[in-house]
């Protein structure tokens, strides 16, 4: 398993010109692969190899008068935005032909100046961690970096990056070698996900939803507005654009914090997790698509599943169209709200004469078709459309619900 462990960098002015040098010979290259391919795409010809791409425009090109400053910088960053261009295409193509999923992918573009750029060194380059805790780049220097924690093997590639706050970070991917499996532990929890809190548990457990874009909305509002009025090339604008990117980061900080805090209690308080598969991007389209993208879904259940498989806990996500709102913990009978439709009902009783609260009732009835599934060796449940959706409970029509956005 491969892991990227970021720290943050403090290059010297010499050494942030050198940086500035690579950024801007990484994208030319990048924007140049990108337009011989289209020329070629245009003439009808095949699309130049990437073997062929390299010798033209990184070998032959240096030897050029327009080119000659390529070589003030490691052909091995040079190789690596071929590479990503490479990639970006076969990835246009696999969108095409039907083998890449998720959402369609377009074809590369070219590559603008921008506030946040970043190169990247392989092993061939021959980066090396100094004694003295300074990472040694090529054609750059020893660049300081601030260790948070040890690396657990030896780094296979390094990315250097600028953030549109003007802050460096250098990004090792290392593989792991050791063990992080957590000791067992008998507890298992179902998680329903939700605006107005976070996620409830199905002991009956609240996350607060800590809306930090919300608090922060007053002063980014502001800080646009500024820059909207500055004008554009001068210097009064670019420090505006700074005041407004730190505001942007100060969001996405605290709110990653905040998340791999909420990751890391669950995996360590729980031997086994099970979330609904919520359709985060069809959310993020419809009337609270503010709050949502606020909320962060799935980043919290990608770092989620990825922090269980490494320490050794069980995840898996229910199918989105089980009624785990309408479904009652106690007997079974399909009588709670109907997802949006009731969404003002926030508790309910049944006709077996048990009252429910709305959240915890769907995260009981998570953990349970969790287990079910488990225990029926499945990735996950099949869409019901209207059929069984688990033994002893009568069919439902599909629902798709988020929780509480008044």
């Amino acid at each position: 398993m491969q892991l990227r462990y970021r720290f943050r960098a403090y290059p010297t002015a010499p050494q942030r010109a050198a940086l500035a040098r690579g950024f801007g010979c990484a994208r030319v290259v990048f924007n140049d692969a990108v337009a011989a391919r289209r020329a070629a795409f245009a003439e009808g010809e095949p699309y130049p190899s990437a073997s062929t791409l390299s010798k033209r425009l990184i070998t032959e090109a240096k030897r050029t008068p327009e080119r000659a400053w390529l070589s003030e910088v490691s052909s091995v960053v040079l190789q690596q935005a071929l590479a990503d261009c490479d990639r970006a295409y076969r990835n246009f193509f696999d969108s095409l032909k039907g083998k890449r999923a998720g959402s369609p992918t377009g074809p590369p573009r070219f590559r603008r100046r921008a506030a946040a750029q970043a190169i990247r060194f392989t092993r061939n380059a021959g980066f090396r961690l100094l004694a003295n805790g300074k990472l040694r780049l090529p054609k750059i220097g020893d660049v300081g970096v601030a260790w948070s924690r040890e690396l657990p093997s030896e780094p296979t590639s390094v990315t250097i990056g600028k953030s549109a706050t003007g802050k460096y970070f250098v990004s090792f991917v290392v593989s792991l070698e050791g063990d992080e499996s957590l000791p067992p532990i008998e507890t298992e929890t179902g998680i329903d996900l939700g605006l107005k809190t976070f996620a409830v548990l199905s002991g009956g457990k609240v996350i607060e939803n800590p809306k930090f874009f919300s608090k922060l909305e007053r002063r980014l509002k502001k800080a646009q507005q500024v820059l909207s009025r500055k004008a554009k090339g001068s210097a009064n604008r670019a420090k505006a654009r700074l005041r407004l990117a730190r505001v942007h980061e100060r969001i996405r900080n605290r709110r990653d914090d905040w998340l791999n805090q909420q990751v890391y209690r669950l995996v360590s308080e729980n031997q086994a997790l099970f979330v609904e598969d919520l359709p985060v991007k069809g959310l993020a389209r419809g009337r609270g698509a503010r709050s949502i993208h606020d909320a962060s879904f799935g980043s919290f259940l990608s770092r989620l599943e990825s922090k269980s498989a490494r320490t050794g806990r069980t995840f898996a996500r229910i199918d989105r169209f089980f009624p785990s709102t309408r479904l009652c913990s106690a007997c079974g009978v399909l009588a709670g709200p109907k997802g949006l439709e009731e969404l003002h009902i926030r508790a309910w009783k049944c006709g077996c004469g048990v009252v429910h609260d709305r959240d915890v009732n769907a995260a009981l009835n998570i953990l349970r078709e969790g287990r079910r599934m488990v225990a029926a060796g499945q990735a996950e449940t099949r869409n019901a459309s209207g059929g069984q959706v688990r033994p002893g409970t009568p069919g439902t029509a599909r629902e798709t619900r988020i929780r509480g956005t008044e």
